[in-house]
């Protein structure tokens, strides 16, 4: 039985690398992908641990080259170039933590996280600064749009979209929004009935090599994981003249990287990958694959038998501090419902039967053309929407201004600056 989806390099003349499947990663990276911002700074309690600082890079990097590729076709779109914020506060404070949060369901609190900015370096980018934070490729892009995904500029301000809407299902296990490609692991809860979630950014599957939706269980843990290619993906890589061995072996050419959860469904895994940059892309063959250092610690948490289900969920919505919220991820590519002229009855539905009757509960009227606004321009930070005075800028010029590094208690990282990398490969 097979197990990886995963195809490493076909076109090595590319930016970042070729395309790989399910734990090969496809580098359709940006050159161009925008960003300005800023975001909310409304928070859950936050566990706190041991510093892990993410290295500064090299001033000498050179900037990336002009012909980069650009972005898969679910890469947020750039959206007009926002103007420049104001000159940052000081001093900055230290970034809160962005992956692990305290969580009491009799709260009726469905939202974690704060929206944070922080100051980009010289050397980095945008995808440097996600990784840092423990965003994602499209997540940090799609948050920022007019800002340069490849060379910010230093002192550039960026938006951290570190606050999350929990997605509708329950608490339990692995639960998964492709639409948002963000995984979350519910712990099991504590005797007084609290719970530490966990959420990590991961990379899905292609349009033509969907990530499945449902249910299923971890079935099976491995470490340094060999990928064994299916047929199918054998045949696919002989097709495009670029043909691959029967297994590839653990180390650095191997797209699971260096921890694997195997699921019931027998050819798909929550894996590990040798090229982190396709965190937050389609660029698998339906495997979900994280940053190298955030699939450690995901393995160690997570038992054989844990539950996990895949939801598709493009706008999701919570309630937090007495106002419902919604976050705005928008339809990935290939979805069948008709968001485009059934905008308003697709998003009612996503609201669910449990929020109306609240809404008609608490006597709470939903702003509808805020609502709309925010589903036409996703930008993936939550906002109230039953709050009178309420807006996505609001949002930002409220965000909490942070030192650029990694929050404490982390997971430590080796991380090199993208363009670093770059100039290496030429």
């Amino acid at each position: 039985m097979t197990f990886g989806r995963y195809r490493p390099g076909a076109a090595r003349n590319v930016l970042i690398g070729a395309l790989i499947t399910c734990g090969s990663l496809g580098w359709a990276l940006a050159a161009h992908a925008a960003t300005a911002g800023s975001t909310p700074a409304t928070a859950s309690a936050q566990v706190t641990g041991s510093p892990a600082d993410a290295p500064s890079p090299s001033d000498d990097a050179p900037s990336p080259p002009a012909d980069a590729p650009s972005p898969s076709a679910d890469a947020p779109s750039a959206g007009p170039a926002a103007p420049a914020p104001e000159a940052a506060p000081t001093p900055e404070a230290a970034p809160a933590e962005a992956y692990r949060f305290a969580v009491n369901p009799n709260l009726n609190d469905e939202v974690v996280g704060e929206v944070q900015m922080t100051e980009a370096n010289q050397q980095d980018t945008l995808a440097d600064i996600g990784r840092r934070f423990s965003v994602g490729y499209n997540e940090i892009h799609r948050a920022n749009p007019g800002v340069d995904m490849w060379v910010p500029g230093a002192g550039r301000r960026v938006v951290l979209p570190t606050q999350f809407i929990l997605p509708d299902a329950p608490p339990v296990g692995i639960v998964v929004n492709i639409a948002e490609m963000r995984l979350y692991y519910f712990a099991p809860r504590s005797h007084d009935g609290k719970q530490i979630v966990y959420t990590y950014p991961i990379g899905i599957g292609r349009v033509d090599w969907k990530t499945p939706s449902g249910v299923t269980t971890v079935v099976r843990k491995v470490i340094n994981p060999v990928w064994r290619p299916p047929a199918d993906i054998l045949q696919e890589h002989r097709a495009d003249g670029d043909p691959l061995p029967a297994e590839i072996r653990p180390g650095p050419d191997d797209p699971m990287g260096t921890r694997a959860l195997y699921l019931g469904w027998p050819e798909y895994a929550i894996h590990g990958t040798n090229k982190p940059v396709g965190v937050g892309m389609r660029v698998s063959h339906g495997c979900m694959h994280l940053y190298p250092e955030e699939i450690l610690q995901l393995y160690d948490l997570v038992p054989v038998g844990t539950p996990v289900r895949v939801v598709n969920q493009p706008f999701v919505f919570g309630w937090h501090r007495g106002d419902l919220y919604m976050q705005a991820f928008g339809p990935l590519d290939g979805d069948q419902r008709n968001w485009q002229t059934a905008t308003r009855a697709l998003l009612e539905q996503a609201m669910g039967p449990n929020i109306q009757k609240q809404l008609q509960a608490r006597n709470e009227q939903v702003r509808w053309d805020l609502v709309l606004q925010l589903a036409r321009d996703p930008r993936g930070i939550p906002v109230a929407i039953t709050e009178s005075n309420a807006s996505l800028d609001e949002v930002l010029a409220n965000a909490r201004q942070v030192q650029n590094r990694s929050p404490d208690g982390a997971p430590p990282t080796a991380m090199q600056s993208t363009r670093r990398r770059l100039a290496d490969r030429q």
